[in-house]
């Protein structure tokens, strides 16, 4: 009963703000850059077998669809967000502060955090996450217990080994789940491998932490917005820039970049599947359930996305970069999403 009266004020919210007798007529989806176009794969197949209108889908980044989804239940308000990690507890915060308290999360997958050149490139490239943390920290120890500005310029300055040219690498804006994800899988246990920052951390834990986790702002890093269609351009006009982007961007762009190492080891599929690949991590789709029942074809389009056509390890995501679930973890997905099970039940 009260699924059902929370389902008619939503409705009637809907109507009021729409001025018309039907709520609108296209599902609306924001969120992460990464997760983008496989939601867009789901809409163009949905209108296909429907007929029903293709969903606006919108990349906006995690923290910006997180934004957008928490602002509020109504026709104005995103029905699902994608995200390249999981909601954060002062997200849903801002969602109930905003009435948005019925939220279902779906995994959809895993996609590995790819540091990459142009093909032109013509170097072997394998970086250590210390040794990124070192070319892209703002500040690092500076031998008598503190820190100082990053002083290196090059690659080589970090370890004779690197190749001779200047650090230059484009990377996602702080709103972008991909820079949350990369400063947390990279940056962080970097940190944590270079000399001095043990010292730090005994002597002062929020100044380590700190320092784990700012990029500097004095060049070599820049951020390239929500766009990785650009970092290709510029990784393309300047062979010896790096980019960081989710590995599905890469495999898409295979002709034109090439992965670079970590750890010694290649991003692929298999290895990010099965965990030796040391930066991945998971995808998922947030739904705002108040919306089900109002937004015409949400639940069918819902459906589409986690079926075994879709989200299956021989699924049409599969095929356009995703790292997807086994079998037995895309069904319990798919019956969590389709039963509408809360966050947190």
């Amino acid at each position: 009963m009260k699924k059902y009266l929370g389902s008619c004020a939503v409705a009637a919210i809907l109507l009021a703000t729409a001025g018309v007798a039907s709520a609108r007529d296209q599902i609306k989806i924001v969120g992460s850059s990464t997760v983008f176009p496989y939601t867009q794969a789901v809409a163009e197949e949905f209108a296909n077998k429907t007929g029903k209108p293709a969903p606006v889908v919108e990349s906006t980044g995690t923290g910006g669809g997180f934004k957008a989804f928490c602002g509020g239940v109504g026709e104005d308000f995103a029905d699902i967000t994608g995200a390249s990690r999981a909601i954060k507890e002062s997200e849903v915060k801002l969602c109930a502060g905003n009435g948005v308290t019925d939220i279902t999360e779906a995994l959809i997958g895993y996609d590995g955090l790819s540091v990459a050149v142009s093909r032109s490139n013509t170097g072997d490239w394998n970086l250590t996450k210390a040794q990124i943390f070192q070319a892209l920290a703002a500040q690092l120890p500076d031998g008598k217990g503190g820190l100082v500005a990053n002083p290196n310029k090059k690659w080589s300055d970090i370890d004779k080994s690197l190749p001779d040219v200047n650090i230059v690498a484009f990377g996602p804006p702080p709103t972008s789940g991909t820079r949350d994800a990369f400063v947390e899988l990279v940056m962080h246990p970097g940190c944590e491998k270079t000399a001095g920052m043990a010292d730090l951390k005994k002597a002062d834990e929020k100044k380590y932490t700190e320092a784990c986790s700012r990029m500097r702002q004095d060049g070599p890093f820049i951020e390239a917005g929500e766009n990785d269609n650009l970092i290709v351009q510029r990784l393309e006009s300047d062979p010896n820039s790096v980019g960081i982007f989710g590995y599905s961007f890469l495999y898409e762009n295979e002709d034109k970049l090439k992965d670079i190492k970590i750890e010694g080891v290649e991003a692929s599929f298999e290895t990010i599947k099965d965990g030796s690949y040391p930066v991945s991590r998971p995808l998922f789709i947030y739904v705002k359930n108040a919306h089900r029942d109002v937004i015409p074809g949400l639940k069918e389009f819902l459906e589409e996305y986690t079926s075994k056509s879709s989200m299956g390890e021989d699924g049409y995501l599969a095929e356009r970069g995703l790292t997807p679930l086994d079998e037995s973890k895309r069904a319990e997905v798919e019956k969590a999403v389709m039963e509408a099970k809360k966050i947190g039940s």
